[in-house]
């Protein structure tokens, strides 16, 4: 498959509930099971959004990508960090860059906004594509596969020094 056309990247309409169903039904697909779906209203419940959007084509949502606050406990005291999950597009408009849309196009946010550490958790042979790395969470304590588990610093040395475990939201589930 060939690239997308016309895809349009916005902040999602959090006061439309046949949009939120829409993301619901992405993730459901995309996952196929409704524990990202889940996840997603969880985080919103919990006022920890900090960039939620869609990808549109056609006036059809096809995919939708979420970052929320997470933290860093070190012995000086926690390090904010933003968290990239979850992310998803249906089935059929995936490997087209809506994904990687989605990705650069909330980089650019959150680091407009002065954020300076993401971290995610996914596939190695693609977040890698995108500046993420498992070598910059060599100093985070976390309970996932080192692969797996990778950062991106938004602000050059942002990790430099950083040493601690990682806390997630309760949403999460950890």
């Amino acid at each position: 498959m060939g690239p997308e056309g016309n895809v349009i990247v916005r902040a999602e309409n959090t006061d439309d509930a046949e949009e939120r169903s829409s993301i619901h039904s992405i993730h459901e697909a995309a996952f196929g099971c409704q524990d990202e779906a889940d996840l997603v209203d969880r985080l919103r419940t919990e006022g920890l959004v900090l960039v939620s959007l869609v990808a549109e084509t056609q006036e059809r949502i096809v995919g939708h990508i979420l970052f929320s606050r997470m933290s860093i406990e070190t012995t000086g005291g926690s390090v904010s960090a933003a968290a990239l999950a979850p992310m998803a597009v249906l089935p059929e408009h995936q490997r087209r860059g809506i994904g990687g849309q989605l990705i650069r196009h909330a980089l650019d946010l959150l680091r407009g906004r002065g954020e300076r550490i993401v971290i995610v958790v996914g596939h190695p042979d693609y977040y890698p594509r995108f500046g993420f790395s498992s070598e910059k969470t060599r100093s985070l304590e976390s309970p996932f596969p080192h692969e797996a588990f990778m950062a991106m610093e938004l602000s050059p040395g942002a990790l430099d020094g950083v040493r601690g475990k990682v806390s997630y939201p309760a949403a999460f589930g950890l």
